[in-house]
């Protein structure tokens, strides 16, 4: 498979996993994540977590009140043999408490391994932009 080819599909693969970070699918992120996922998020509070347990608790507290769109802004995805990192700047849209649009930002790096049951995400790297 070509480069370009395995890129279009990390990047599919990429988005279905914010799709269901939005809607609150933990199946289907469960789905995509390898069981011993890593992460520095801002709610990590500076520590490295691993585990899928952390992520979990913020699906059990129900998907986002109405309408969410996601948008991936300048990706730039970096195959290394089995392995695929996608650093990008990702735009939330929503509708705040008083039912006005707002745009959150963050820029993240997520690292992909490549399995025989197909790709998994393995770390992901979130900062918010303030």
């Amino acid at each position: 498979m070509p480069d370009d080819t395995k890129t279009e599909e990390l990047l599919e693969i990429n988005q279905r996993l914010l799709d269901s970070i939005a809607e609150g699918d933990w199946e289907t992120y469960a789905a995509l994540c390898d069981p011993s996922l890593s992460c520095f998020e801002p709610e990590t509070r500076g520590h490295l977590v691993e585990g899928m347990e952390f992520h979990h608790f913020y699906f059990d507290l129900g998907a986002s009140a109405g309408p969410q769109n996601t948008t991936v802004s300048s990706p730039n995805v970096r195959i290394i043999g089995d392995a695929a990192i996608i650093s990008y700047v990702r735009l939330s849209q929503r509708l705040n408490a008083e039912g006005k649009p707002v745009t959150s930002c963050s820029e993240e790096t997520r690292v992909w391994q490549q399995t025989e049951s197909g790709w998994r995400h393995v770390h992901v790297h979130r900062s918010v932009v303030s």
